[in-house]
C-alpha cells in the first residue's frame, strides 16, 4: 500500500480561508477516490499560514478493472451525445455496437479487463480537485490566470515516493519544499510525508495545527502560573492565532498603566480584535497592563516585543482620547443626534425609536409595578452612545459605553445598567438582564423591533432571517420566563403599533398584533424543546392556551413534563383517554344538541350525579385564582377525579336504550373532557 502526499505552498493565507480549504480539499480528494473505486485507509489534512498539506495512506499502487458493459445514448440521439460517450470512456468508434432493449435501440461498448496504475489517475484527479475548489475570497497575481486564496508558489505531489506529473496553470508539480523561505534557503527535496516532517522539524516548524494549539496553550499557562495571573482564554482567538503561525512562540508584553483608567472592555477589545493579543488578569479578575502575543519567530533580541508594545500603546492612546472626549458629552443632549442615525429605511431613526420606547416605558412600568420615571429615563437615553466615537470605532461596545457614560454623569446604577443590559441576551447561552429596570427596557426594546419589522412585512422565512427576529423573540421570551414576569404582551404590542402609526409608519394594528403573537408562540415552542420538554406536552399545553401569559405556559409545561411519568399523571391521562375514547366512538356520527350541557333531571344513577358534581367542583377551581398559583395542586385535583370516573364506568352503561339518556351521558363525558382540556389539551398527549 502506498501514500499520497500533497503540499500547496503559497503566500500567507488568512485563518478562516485556511480552515475551509484544509477541510474541503481533503473531502474532495476522498470523494474522487471513492468515485474511482480506489480504496484508502485514512486521510489527514494540515495547514500553516503558507502550507496546505494532505496525506492519504493505504492506497493500492495498482487496481484491476474488470470487464464492464457500458450503456450509451439512444440510437438517433444527436452526434454530440455519442461523441461524449466515446470520449468520457476512452473508447474508439470500432468498439461501439447497437443493441435493442426494452426501451429501444441503444449504443453499447464492452470494456476489457485492465490494470490501472494509480499514479496515472492522480495526474488527472489532483488538478481537477484543485480547479474545483472554490475559495470564499481569492486573488490573481502577476500575469497568471490562476485564482487562489493567496499567490500559489509551489505544488508537491508524491505517490509512493514518486512525483505525480501534472501542470496546474503556470505551476508544475514537483518534490521540492520551501523549508525556510525567510532566510533565502533553496528548496529541499522531499521523498514522502515522513521526510517532509523531518525537514520541517529541523526548522522548528510545527505542521499539525492541533499540536501548535497545545504548544501555545501550554506556554500561556506556564507564564500565567509563574506570575499568578489569569488569561480568560478566548477560544475563538486561540483558533485564529494557531493558523497565523507555524513556529509558535509566546511573548509577554506590557503597556503603560495609565491606560488602565480606560474602561476594561475597551482595552480588551482593542487587544483581542485589533492586535490578536491575549489580555492578562490578576487573581481578582481585574485587568493588568500585561498581555500575551503569539509570534511566528523566536524573539532573541526583543524586537518583536518592543514593536508590538509600541503598536498597542498607539492603539490605546487613541482609545483613551475618545474615552476622555465621549464621557464628558451629556448623554441627554446626545439623544438629539440620533435624528441623523437611521434605524431602518421604513422605520425611522434611532431618535424615533427612543421616543417610542419612552412611551412604552410608561405602560410596562405599570404592568411590572416599577418606578415609571426611571424606566422612562433609561428608555430615553439607552441608544445615546450609538453616536459616540467609541461605539463607531467599536460597535460591539454599544450599550456598554452608554453604561460607563451614564455612571460618569451621575445617573443611578439601575438606569446606567439598563443601557447596557437592554441588549441582552445576545446569544442562545447569553445571560438575560436581571435588574428590574433593565428587564423592562429590554422587553419594550424587543417588542418595538418585532412590531416594526412585522408591520412592514419584513418577516423571517424558513431560510432567511436577516434582522435576527427569531433571536429577538427568543430573547424576549427568555427574559419573561427567567425573570418570572407576568406581562400583558398583547397590550404592549398593540400600543407599540399605535406609536408607529403616530410617527406615520402605517400598518394594520390588528394584523400585526396577531402575527407577532403567533410568531412568539412558535418561538416559544422552540424554547421549550431546548429545555428537553416532550413535543406532545408542548403541543398539549400551548394549543390549550390562547392568551399572552407565556410565564404561565412555561410553568405549566415544566410541571407537566416533570410529572408525566409519575402515577399522578398516569392516572389523569388514563382517565381522560378512557372517557375520550368512548366519546370518539359514540359521537362520530352525532350532531346537533349533543354538544350542549347535560340535564341533571335525566340522571338516573347516583354515579352520574357524583361525576357531574366532581366536574363542577373542578370548574369552580379553574375559575378561581388558585389555578394560577400552583400547577402541582391542579394536577392533584384532576387526579382526584379518577375514583369518581371509575365508579361511573363500573355502574353506568353509557349506551342506554333510551336515546335521551344516552345523549345526556355522552354530554356529561364531553363536559368532563372539555373541563380537563382547560388545563392542557390531553388529546395531544401521547401517553404517560
Amino acid at each position: 500500500m502506498a501514500e499520497l502526499f500533497i503540499e500547496l505552498f503559497s503566500e500567507e493565507i488568512p485563518s478562516k480561508l485556511q480552515i475551509d480549504a484544509r477541510q474541503k480539499i481533503r473531502q474532495m480528494l476522498e470523494e474522487r477516490l471513492q468515485k474511482k473505486e480506489i480504496q484508502f485507509n485514512s486521510s489527514k489534512s494540515f495547514s500553516t499560514p503558507k502550507r496546505l498539506v494532505f496525506v492519504i495512506d493505504g492506497i493500492p499502487e495498482k487496481i484491476e478493472q474488470k470487464k464492464k458493459v457500458l450503456k450509451g445514448p439512444k440510437v438517433g440521439a444527436p452526434q454530440v451525445a455519442l461523441d461524449g460517450f466515446i470520449k468520457s470512456n476512452n473508447l474508439n468508434k470500432a468498439e461501439i455496437y447497437k443493441k435493442n432493449i426494452e426501451k429501444g435501440e441503444f449504443y453499447f461498448a464492452n470494456t476489457k479487463p485492465k490494470v490501472i496504475n494509480i499514479i496515472n489517475e492522480f495526474e488527472f484527479i489532483i488538478p481537477e480537485v484543485l480547479q474545483g475548489y472554490s475559495w470564499k475570497k481569492s486573488m490573481k497575481w502577476s500575469v497568471y490566470d490562476l485564482s487562489w486564496g493567496r499567490p500559489l508558489k509551489s505544488i508537491i505531489a508524491l505517490f509512493n515516493n514518486k512525483v505525480i506529473n501534472f501542470n496546474f496553470f503556470h505551476l508544475q508539480s514537483n518534490n521540492l519544499t520551501f523549508a525556510d523561505e525567510t532566510n533565502g534557503e533553496k528548496q529541499k527535496k522531499v521523498n514522502n510525508f515522513k521526510s517532509y516532517l523531518s525537514i520541517l522539524k529541523s526548522k522548528n516548524i510545527v505542521l499539525d495545527q492541533e499540536k501548535r494549539k497545545i504548544i501555545i496553550v501550554r506556554k500561556f499557562n506556564n507564564i500565567c502560573n509563574s506570575r499568578k495571573l489569569k488569561n480568560n482564554f478566548n477560544e475563538k482567538l486561540i483558533e485564529e492565532v494557531v493558523n497565523l503561525v507555524e513556529k509558535p512562540n509566546v511573548i509577554i508584553g506590557k503597556f503603560d498603566e495609565i491606560y488602565l483608567k480606560v474602561p476594561q472592555e475597551i482595552l480588551v477589545i482593542t487587544m483581542q480584535q485589533h492586535q490578536k493579543y491575549f489580555p492578562l488578569f490578576d487573581s481578582n479578575s481585574k485587568l493588568t497592563n500585561l498581555f500575551l502575543l503569539v509570534a511566528n519567530l523566536p524573539d532573541n533580541k526583543g524586537y518583536i516585543k518592543t514593536g508590538n508594545q509600541r503598536v498597542i500603546e498607539a492603539r490605546l492612546s487613541d482609545a483613551k482620547f475618545f474615552w476622555d472626549k465621549n464621557k464628558a458629552q451629556n448623554l441627554v443632549k446626545q439623544v438629539g443626534k440620533l435624528k441623523n442615525l437611521s434605524f431602518f429605511k421604513q422605520l425611522g431613526t434611532f431618535y424615533d425609536r427612543t421616543q417610542r420606547l419612552r412611551k412604552l416605558a410608561s405602560l410596562v412600568s405599570d404592568q411590572l409595578n416599577l418606578n415609571k420615571e426611571k424606566v422612562e429615563i433609561a428608555s430615553s437615553i439607552c441608544k445615546a452612545d450609538l453616536v459616540s466615537d467609541l461605539v463607531r470605532e467599536y460597535p460591539e461596545l454599544q450599550g456598554v459605553m452608554g453604561r460607563y457614560f451614564a455612571i460618569e454623569q451621575g445617573f443611578t446604577e439601575d438606569i446606567s445598567f439598563a443601557i447596557s443590559d437592554h441588549y441582552l441576551p445576545i446569544g442562545i447561552n447569553s445571560d438575560v438582564p436581571k435588574k428590574p429596570i433593565s428587564t423592562a427596557v429590554a422587553v419594550i426594546d424587543k417588542i418595538d423591533i418585532l412590531v416594526g419589522f412585522f408591520g412592514i412585512n419584513e418577516k423571517p422565512t424558513s431560510s432567511k432571517d436577516p434582522f435576527a427576529l427569531r433571536r429577538t423573540a427568543i430573547g424576549l421570551l427568555r427574559i419573561i420566563t427567567e425573570n418570572n414576569l407576568t406581562i400583558q404582551l398583547k397590550d404592549l404590542i398593540n400600543y407599540s403599533t399605535a406609536l408607529y402609526n403616530e410617527q406615520n409608519v402605517k400598518f394594520s394594528n390588528n394584523l400585526v398584533v396577531k402575527d407577532v403573537l403567533i410568531f412568539l408562540r412558535e418561538r416559544f415552542k422552540n424554547l421549550l424543546k431546548d429545555k428537553k420538554i416532550r413535543s406532545d406536552i408542548i403541543e398539549a399545553v400551548v394549543s390549550s392556551h390562547t392568551g399572552d401569559d407565556f410565564l404561565a405556559l412555561y410553568k405549566k409545561c415544566l410541571i407537566f413534563n416533570k410529572n408525566i411519568s409519575k402515577d399522578i399523571c398516569k392516572n389523569i391521562i388514563g382517565t381522560y383517554k378512557r372517557v375520550s375514547n368512548i366519546i370518539d366512538q359514540e359521537l362520530k356520527n352525532q350532531k346537533g344538541d349533543i354538544m350542549n350541557q347535560p340535564e341533571s333531571f335525566l340522571f338516573k344513577k347516583d354515579e352520574e350525579k357524583h361525576l357531574f358534581n366532581k366536574i363542577n367542583e373542578i370548574r369552580k377551581y379553574f375559575s378561581s385564582t388558585k389555578r394560577q398559583e400552583s400547577y402541582d395542586e391542579t394536577l392533584k385535583i384532576l387526579a382526584e377525579a379518577k375514583p369518581t370516573t371509575d365508579n361511573f364506568f363500573d355502574n353506568v352503561i353509557v349506551n342506554d336504550e333510551n336515546l335521551d339518556i344516552k345523549k345526556n351521558r355522552l354530554k356529561l363525558l364531553q363536559m368532563f373532557c372539555k373541563t380537563y382540556n382547560n388545563f392542557v389539551d390531553f388529546s395531544k398527549v401521547e401517553g404517560a
